[in-house]
């Protein structure tokens, strides 16, 4: 899994350097004019510094919580990363940079994976997952989060990847119930 955060993390870094941050950003205008890679690529890129290291340290506390195989996160940042990206293309969202969304959807695939296998302690985390996406859906974000990352917090993300992470989580446990 270190291979996987260790290049993730670097490539955020280099997403951060212009002129590669202009080319990387999630841009609903850009990404209409064809420039497609930015569904993808805009996760890995962040407002400033403070953003980068906030999202890094969520990347790897995560990692070390649950311990996914390099495969298993590969998978997964991928997916819900794309997913994320082209979910926001149905929000009125016009410029979009963070892992945050991603994040979210890490935290959920994981948490449930472990509740519905039987971690009973896990459903506390899931609760807790879906307490904050509601509140933020209902109430907003938080004003400081904003503050620090100096720009507007995207609760879409969050609520696209919560939602992927989440059903991830409830079709890998269905096919391993099937394959039983």
């Amino acid at each position: 899994m270190y291979p996987v955060l260790i290049f993730t993390s670097l490539l955020c870094v280099l997403f951060q350097l212009e002129p590669v941050q202009a080319w990387v950003v999630w841009d609903n205008n850009a990404i209409a004019d064809g420039q497609w890679w930015r569904i993808l690529t805009g996760n890995f890129s962040h407002t400033n510094y403070p953003h980068l290291v906030m999202n890094l340290a969520g990347l790897w506390i995560i990692s070390y919580l649950f311990q996914p195989s390099k495969k298993q996160l590969v998978v997964a940042l991928l997916v819900i990363s794309l997913v994320t990206g082209l979910a926001l293309l149905l929000s009125s969202i016009q410029v979009y940079v963070g892992l945050s969304g991603t994040l979210h959807g890490l935290f959920g695939l994981f948490a449930l994976r472990e509740a519905l296998n039987g971690r009973k302690s896990s459903w506390l985390l899931v609760l807790g997952l879906v307490a904050k996406v509601a509140w933020e859906q209902l109430i907003g974000p938080s004003s400081t989060t904003g503050e620090l990352i100096n720009a507007r917090v995207a609760i879409e993300a969050h609520l696209a990847g919560a939602l992927t992470g989440g059903s991830m989580a409830i079709i890998s446990f269905l096919m391993g119930k099937k394959a039983n």
